[in-house]
């Protein structure tokens, strides 16, 4: 039994993500001991809990993604690794007086709340999976080792509480925060069986809750003052965000929280449609397409809007500002949207009919459309970063009704994106949720946007766009057309992949770097620094089967932060 366990905890995405770890911790100040000793806890619960489910029948009502492992230690540390490095970052600018205490602190309670989540998760999963150890012995010892690790995260939770002030507000804006994230992992593994691993639901669900509590917290911040006149003590902890962030925020939580408000309207037009129009289906679905089309209008017109200028002193309705802000620059800016479509117009056009009529590889053809995000998002980055922010952002939400449209057949479109949108799927989608258009966008703007106000890396922005539109996309291309020895028995990655992805990385940030210099960046990076956080974010790709569009980014800008 020991000797399987052991061998059990031999694989490369494990030891890749240790390695990703321990650099981290190896960087840490003194002033976030806590925070290191946290993380450690975490990675150390988040790896008996994903042994104990890979060998687990009873999480058998949760199915996941396909050929791919759980994932689960990869999806607990990235999001609080990746928020312990901006606090690293962070502390950095504070040394130097270039960030207002509020900032460091607001940003330590994103940790912990991070930190919370997936802890409350992996809790639960370990519960679930308690009742199928083989043995007695063994399953006492999973007991004791997880109450273990539940009583020291505890006093870990606790003695964060007691520095400064709040300790109850503090630890209850913890426990909602892992709370929602339990159910909301519920609730995605049962809504789209087979789509995701449970590493990549919990990336994603407490992204998700992150964001909506930083919503949720700024949101009462201002009811709060319109109400009493005053501060609210506890959110003084905040920044004040820019207009941009603000309609990004609005925009994309606005029609996450529209989905469900939109279940309850389809479910209502069905049953009325069935009673007044027996037979008709077209006339039912153009009902559908109607109070669809009618109700999205209203939320983007009407109630974002709202929300908008409630938590921001916008002086002018939001879309307005929109439209000043791109005019603000109207050469430059209406020129890069002209280059953007006309890129997409010509990328999309050209590889859609390759994959009707090509054997290629899906897998292959898709990696083309990361070579088009180095050439959409690059110039722009470098020339126009703000206008790439609100660009990211409506993208983003664009996507989202394009998913939308196509998971619930909304007339006339519904049919035709389905079609379209199934050409550049591979076995990491499903007729369910397509994600992987979702993830590529996401992987270049995350970055991108974590890196406004202070950033003391120039190379940070460009993660997403150095590790998905180049590393990536060369490790596949090389290693699919002269890749022989491979990295294990049963994987299809090979070193000569991993090694040219590193290579071409390295190469485009030799470019980069002068450049950043000549337009007045203080560069800081150093190359031993960027050659490790490029092979760990190499060998991440290469090793994992999670979906790597979501977590490559993510790693390689944490190393890149450090």
């Amino acid at each position: 039994m020991a000797a399987v366990s052991f061998s059990q905890l031999l694989n490369g995405e494990r030891a890749v993500v240790t390695l990703f770890i321990v650099i981290v911790l190896f960087s840490l100040p003194l002033s976030l001991l806590l925070h290191g000793v946290a993380l450690s806890l975490l990675a150390l619960f988040a790896l008996s809990v994903e042994v104990r489910v890979e060998t687990s029948t009873s999480l058998s009502q949760f199915k996941t993604r396909a050929g791919a492992s759980s994932g689960l230690l990869l999806g607990a540390v990235t999001l609080p690794t990746f928020m312990l490095s901006k606090l690293i970052q962070q502390s950095r600018a504070f040394s130097l007086h270039q960030v207002h205490p509020g900032e460091l602190n607001y940003l330590a309670l994103q940790y912990w709340a991070a930190f919370g989540s997936c802890f409350t998760v992996l809790m639960v999963l370990c519960l679930l999976t308690l009742d199928n150890t083989r043995s007695r012995s063994c399953q006492a010892w999973n007991a004791k080792f997880g109450l273990v690790c539940f009583v020291i995260g505890a006093a870990l939770l606790f003695l964060y509480s007691t520095t400064g002030v709040h300790a109850i507000w503090k630890l209850s804006w913890v426990f909602f925060h892992g709370f929602a994230a339990v159910k909301l992992v519920q609730h995605l593994l049962n809504t789209f069986p087979s789509c995701v691993s449970f590493g990549e639901a919990l990336l994603v669900t407490v992204g998700l809750v992150l964001y909506f509590g930083d919503m949720l917290a700024y949101t009462i911040e201002k009811l709060y003052g319109y109400m009493t006149s005053s501060e609210l003590e506890f959110m003084q902890y905040g920044f004040r965000r820019s207009e941009i962030g603000i309609i990004i925020q609005g925009l994309l939580l606005g029609l996450l929280l529209y989905l469900v408000v939109l279940k309850y309207l389809l479910c209502g037009w069905d049953g009325f449609s069935r009673s007044a129009y027996s037979g008709a289906r077209i006339c039912s679905e153009k009902g559908k397409s109607l109070i669809f089309f009618a109700s999205l209008g209203f939320l983007i017109v009407v109630i974002i809007p709202s929300w908008m200028q409630f938590v921001q002193d916008f002086d002018m309705h939001p879309l307005l500002w929109v439209v000043r802000f791109v005019f603000m620059e109207p050469v430059k800016r209406l020129s890069l949207c002209l280059y953007w479509v006309c890129v997409i117009y010509l990328s999309v056009l050209r590889f859609y009919n390759i994959s009707k009529n090509s054997k290629i590889e899906r897998i292959l053809l898709r990696k083309y459309y990361h070579l088009m995000a180095v050439l959409m998002f690059l110039p722009a980055v470098i020339l126009q970063p703000k206008f790439l922010d609100l660009a990211f952002g409506a993208a983003l939400a664009v996507f989202l009704t394009l998913e939308i449209i196509r998971v619930w057949r909304i007339w006339p479109l519904g049919q035709l994106v389905h079609e379209f949108m199934n050409a550049f799927t591979d076995h990491r989608d499903s007729d369910l949720l397509i994600v992987s258009h979702f993830s590529l966008l996401l992987g270049c703007a995350l970055p991108i946007w974590m890196s406004s106000g202070y950033n003391d890396r120039p190379l940070a922005p460009f993660a997403g766009i150095l590790s998905l539109g180049i590393g990536d996309t060369m490790a596949s291309m090389v290693g699919h057309k002269y890749g022989v020895l491979r990295w294990s028995k049963t994987g299809k990655k090979t070193i000569e992949g991993t090694a040219a992805g590193i290579t071409s990385v390295l190469a485009a940030c030799s470019v980069l770097l002068p450049h950043l210099a000549s337009t007045g960046y203080f560069l800081t990076e150093h190359w031993i620094s960027l050659l490790l956080a490029v092979t760990v974010s190499g060998l991440l790709e290469a090793y994992t089967a999670q979906l790597d569009n979501a977590f490559i980014p993510l790693v390689f800008y944490s190393l890149l932060c450090l």
